[in-house]
């Protein structure tokens, strides 16, 4: 940022350049005009440094603005940085902000749309069924990126990635990994086939056991909600994978368990690199 741009003082909470700001933890289910909220120091860094989301503007408490002095500076000038005491940033967002660090970023148009055919360089997808908890949301992006999954798929009855406790328990893997809303699981499935990728399931009643699955060139691996799971059709028509687990106790959290499949996945694209 140049010098001749300084940071603006915020001193009031009602001021209007900071609306996009206010009562977040009130309006974050709510795109805020095609915007959402980045939390914390890792999730701005992440969010600067991918430049897939441009970022709209910054608002930082007073105290913590030189410990992000070079996230600053990597900003185009033109972007406002607004500074502001504890008591008026907690008055804006409506709760303590004890991280002290947002940023608003624009989500570009289009950018959710499902490509079809697929990118040929995609060789691991995450689909995802009726994944609503923003934690376990956050938590599969932050292993997708973990793991180099090249991109989510969400069907219509999953919750936003770019919610606010998605993106910051991530760690910015919301941030990292691009993701696409399908209009169903079938039309999600049906590109995955056209694609030539291998579809698999997780599930506790699954077929073939974690330790004995071998991961195709291109693979696909399906979550579904801890809740309800994946649909009976759905089990039966794809390759599902179950993880063995100790006696009396049948399930994982789905972001632990997709986490295990990951890893394997991985492991074996590492070993076909040697």
């Amino acid at each position: 940022m140049a010098s001749e741009d300084p940071v603006i003082g915020i001193d009031d909470p009602d001021d209007p350049r900071i609306e996009i700001y206010r009562d977040i933890r009130e309006r974050d289910l709510i795109r805020r005009h095609g915007h959402f909220i980045a939390e914390g120091k890792t999730v701005l860094q992440v969010l600067v440094a991918q430049d897939r989301f441009p970022v709209h503007s910054l608002l930082v408490l007073e105290n913590r603005l030189a410990g992000i002095a070079d996230l600053i500076d990597a900003l185009p000038e033109e972007i406002p940085v607004y500074r502001a005491p504890q008591t008026v940033m907690d008055a804006i967002a409506g709760f303590h902000m004890h991280r002290g660090i947002l940023a608003a970023a624009r989500i570009p148009d289009g950018s959710a749309d499902l490509p079809d055919p697929l990118p040929p360089k995609w060789s691991t997808v995450l689909l995802l069924s009726a994944i609503s908890n923003h934690d376990n949301m956050g938590s599969i992006f932050r292993n997708a990126a973990a793991f180099g999954a090249d991109a989510v798929i969400l069907d219509p009855q999953c919750c936003d990635p770019l919610y606010r406790k998605a993106v910051r328990v991530s760690v910015g893997g919301v941030l990292r990994v691009p993701f696409f809303r399908a209009p169903s699981m079938d039309a999600a499935v049906a590109i995955l086939d056209r694609g030539g990728f291998a579809i698999a399931a997780l599930s506790p009643a699954g077929r073939t056991d974690m330790s004995d699955w071998q991961p195709a060139t291109r693979q696909a691996l399906v979550l579904g909600s801890e809740g309800h799971g994946l649909a009976d059709a759905w089990l039966k028509r794809l390759q599902t994978l179950s993880i063995a687990m100790a006696p009396g106790f049948d399930s994982l959290n789905v972001a632990t368990a997709g986490a295990i499949a990951l890893h394997r996945r991985f492991a074996f694209k590492e070993i076909g690199k040697s």
